[in-house]
């Protein structure tokens, strides 16, 4: 029973009694250990949810998996899932899409002179000029070519369908056999064959064609050029290839192998998803050594089938001493929006089957002494430069806009990064080795609430207006090399592929 105090205790002494919500009536101290149990409550709650943050910032940051790559595979997890798991999943996907990629509303062009720009004179190099009008004569042509010939195609689109070319008569480092175009634009060959050009003997020289790939099924059209065996000293350079799924391809045969080439200035696209399960990587470097590729467009390489990772451009299968440099990568530029996993520039690719390495498999490396510098890579659902089992690497002085990053992996992996830019993370993962230094990066956690201070830096990425909106700090760096656009860089440079992009509009 509860007793009521008399009418004659003051105002002060007389306990206020409350009517519960239940019609009970409480106490003033009952509420109090209410309150001060709602708030313990509270703060143990605040605890709880700053713990769980923190435990899921540590397992974050350990996995190292940036926000665009959990999407997919969150949204892979989920399916055979109840609606309700499967619509929270695609709520979450497309926050973490939203907060890590940048969102490109038009369409924005390629700068031209970055690529497909070394040689617009149409002037003809010395030696004994061969002038072909179709591709039997061109066969004919190369099977009786001789050290310092010239084999021009005549203006005019070519089709081409069947057995692949052959180049295996030898040229010499001073006397190369060259086909070519008179201009770039001048000859079309349209190719409906597995591969168009195969190319076995030593210093071939390649300029200013067109090729495009027509085959109905992708599987077919794997590549405009193929460089085995014994065929050193190969230059592919000013030319166009389009829709094949490995436009160039250089591998050993025979246990030779094809080392110290050159692929330059070039422009390699695809005009819609390569609907095939087979490698899709614009120039795929396997065994070879010493190849330099520079100042190349790599763009829009996307699988619109089931299948591994693509990549713009690779070297693997325990070569050494590649250069990638100099080159605009934009691994989704028409095609946008395609499921997959796109990289730009990698050494080591997705590793290589003993029996194509160069040692057999013994060393366990996939790249020894490559480099990657002065290139811009944009617009990855992946790294934009992923190392695997690459030993002794430099990465140097590259543009990173809207990739997952730069991706180190396996003990295998040794690499010295300095002075790039990374809109992403820079992981070591697996074992690998880094040493970083003067990088312009992200945090990791940062990408998940959306934060990339380095787009902030540039007038507009989401169209390629990359002039400076922000400069950042200059590095005392006295490094000569053209940047990527082809201008020294100065005493004092700044981070990434270039100086002043303006410079890469106007040309070299």
């Amino acid at each position: 029973m509860i007793t009521f105090m008399n009418e004659s205790a003051t105002p002060r002494s007389r306990p206020a009694l409350y009517q519960s919500s239940r019609g009970q009536v409480v106490f003033p101290r009952q509420r109090s250990l209410a309150q001060r149990l709602l708030r313990w409550l509270a703060v143990l709650a605040c605890l709880g949810a700053v713990a769980g943050t923190i435990a899921v910032s540590v397992v974050l940051v350990e996995i190292g998996r940036t926000p665009r790559e959990w999407a997919p595979y969150l949204q892979r997890r989920a399916i055979g899932h109840r609606p309700v798991i499967r619509t929270a999943v695609d709520l979450t996907a497309r926050w973490l899409l939203h907060a890590d990629r940048l969102g490109v509303t038009e369409p924005f062009p390629l700068p031209a002179s970055l690529g497909a720009a070394v040689d617009r004179s149409g002037v003809a190099p010395a030696g004994r000029l061969r002038l072909v009008t179709s591709l039997q004569e061109l066969a004919q042509a190369a099977g009786d070519a001789k050290p310092g010939d010239v084999i021009q195609l005549q203006p005019g689109q070519y089709r081409f369908g069947g057995y692949s070319i052959k180049f295996n008569q030898p040229g010499t480092e001073t006397a190369p056999i060259t086909v070519r175009a008179p201009v770039l634009g001048d000859v079309v060959i349209e190719a409906d064959g597995t591969e168009t050009f195969h190319v076995g003997g030593p210093f071939w020289h390649f300029e200013n064609l067109v090729m495009r790939g027509v085959c109905g099924d992708h599987s077919y059209c794997e590549h405009a050029i193929h460089v085995v065996g014994g065929a050193t000293g190969v230059v592919i350079r000013n030319n166009r290839f389009q829709d094949f799924n490995a436009q160039v391809k250089i591998n050993g045969e025979d246990g030779r192998f094809p080392d110290h080439g050159v692929i330059e200035g070039n422009t390699f696209t695809d005009t819609a998803p390569r609907v095939t399960g087979n490698p899709i990587t614009p120039i795929d470097l396997v065994a070879a050594s010493f190849w330099r590729i520079e100042g190349n467009i790599i763009a829009d390489f996307v699988r619109g089938a089931d299948g591994q990772a693509t990549y713009g451009a690779f070297a693997k299968g325990g070569g050494e001493g590649a250069v990638m440099q100099r080159n605009l990568v934009v691994c989704e530029w028409q095609l946008r929006g395609v499921p997959g996993e796109h990289v730009g520039l990698s050494l080591g690719g997705g590793g290589t089957d003993d029996y194509a390495t160069r040692d057999l498999g013994h060393s366990g490396f996939e790249q020894v002494g490559g480099v990657i510098r002065d290139n811009l890579i944009v617009g990855c659902d992946d790294a934009g430069i992923y190392l695997n089992r690459a030993a002794r690497s430099r990465v140097d002085h590259n543009t990173l806009l809207d990739t997952a990053g730069i991706d180190a992996q396996f003990v295998e992996s040794s690499a010295t990064v300095t002075a790039n830019i990374v809109d992403g993370a820079v992981r070591v993962r697996d074992g690998a080795a880094m040493s970083a230094l003067d990088n312009d990066t992200t945090f990791l956690l940062g990408l998940f609430a959306g934060w990339h201070p380095q787009r902030g830096a540039f007038s507009n990425p989401a169209v390629l207006d990359l002039t400076w909106r922000k400069q950042p700090d200059r590095l005392a760096e006295t490094d000569p090399r053209p940047d990527l656009c082809g201008h020294p860089r100065g005493a004092d440079s700044t981070p990434g592929a270039f100086d002043d992009f303006a410079r890469c509009l106007a040309g070299p």
